[in-house]
């Protein structure tokens, strides 16, 4: 899959294009500046892993699954990864439940394992999932402690 090549503008007119939704802290990364140079497209074989896949069979917080995945061989996304990921897969299978937002990890959602592009106030990276039939490209806040369940689904890149 390709990462990179469009401007920003580029890349939001065809998120609209391609009918995605967007939450506030997903607009606020799209707007970081990893997006204002145009970098070179890179093609990344990404794989998807959920946390019993990684051995983690207690659940975990996110330092504890990038630790496991790159034990695994796997290793991070760039941070701009979500955006190209989503219009990529548009035919992601929809979620099981519609809310949209509850305090934990929506059912059938997709993240994006990726570094942090800022603080702790700041959206720490982007999840998919679909609504509905409904494109959805959201960013997610969480700090170190927070943990994630059994079922919880994670996008690596692969070495």
């Amino acid at each position: 899959m390709a990462i990179g090549g469009f401007e920003r503008a580029q890349l939001q007119q065809r998120l609209v294009e391609a009918g995605v939704q967007l939450n506030d802290y997903a607009k606020q990364l799209l707007r970081h500046p990893m997006f204002d140079e145009v970098v070179t497209a890179n093609n990344l074989t990404l794989i998807s892993r959920n946390l019993q896949q990684l051995g983690l069979d207690a659940g975990a917080t996110l330092p504890r699954i990038f630790e496991r995945a790159v034990s695994r061989g796997m290793q991070l996304c760039p941070a701009m990864t979500g955006p190209y990921l989503r219009l990529d897969f548009l035919d992601q299978a929809s979620s099981s439940n519609s809310v949209l937002s509850d305090g934990k990890k929506p059912a059938d959602s997709l993240t994006v394992a990726s570094a942090a592009p800022g603080d702790q106030e700041f959206p720490r990276g982007f999840y998919l999932r679909m609504v509905d039939g409904v494109p959805w490209l959201r960013g997610y806040r969480c700090d170190d402690a927070h943990g994630f369940t059994l079922d919880d689904t994670f996008i690596f890149q692969s070495r």
